[in-house]
């Protein structure tokens, strides 16, 4: 973690969140990718914390993507043709020609979000208290997006 590594509290994340959307808003002058990291990081805090789960030093950290149950879970459809793989805050995206793998992918772990027409896959503890009503080229602006192949180059993200 980056921004959020003092925060032992909701209002302390709220506070510093506001801090630092001030400082690093696109519209105030700051970049876009760093307003991306920070909105996913602040999701992934806000989601631990009211889960009631208190933040380790080794939580914070450990990267998303270097969960075994993120790498399980995409390692599980990679393989597929004709669907889309992207990251977008704590959460994994899959669109494209989805209906002839549903049944594989509800036993891998994901869910098909009927508004989005889109499968996703989190794990528990970035689970939302909510359901977002914001569409997902929306989430994606917010938090940012990494797509995912089957090249090398693009694994060995996942490594």
């Amino acid at each position: 973690m980056k921004y959020f590594n003092s925060c032992k509290t909701v209002e302390d994340v709220k506070h510093l969140y506001k801090q630092l959307a001030k400082e690093h808003h696109p519209d105030k002058g700051g970049r876009t990718a760093t307003m991306q990291e920070i909105n996913s990081e602040y999701s992934y805090v806000i989601a631990k914390l009211l889960s009631g789960m208190s933040l380790s030093e080794e939580e914070m950290e450990s990267n998303i993507l270097s969960s075994q149950k993120y790498q399980t879970a995409i390692n599980s459809i990679i393989g597929f043709d004709h669907i889309f793989i992207e990251l977008v805050g704590v959460w994994v995206w899959i669109t494209g020609n989805t209906y002839p793998i549903r049944t594989y992918l509800k036993e891998n772990g994901f869910y098909y979000s009927k508004p989005k027409k889109a499968w996703y896959f989190r794990a528990e503890e970035h689970r939302a208290k909510y359901s977002s009503k914001m569409e997902l080229s929306v989430l994606r602006d917010i938090y940012g997006c990494t797509r995912i192949s089957r090249s090398k180059k693009d694994q060995s993200i996942l490594s």
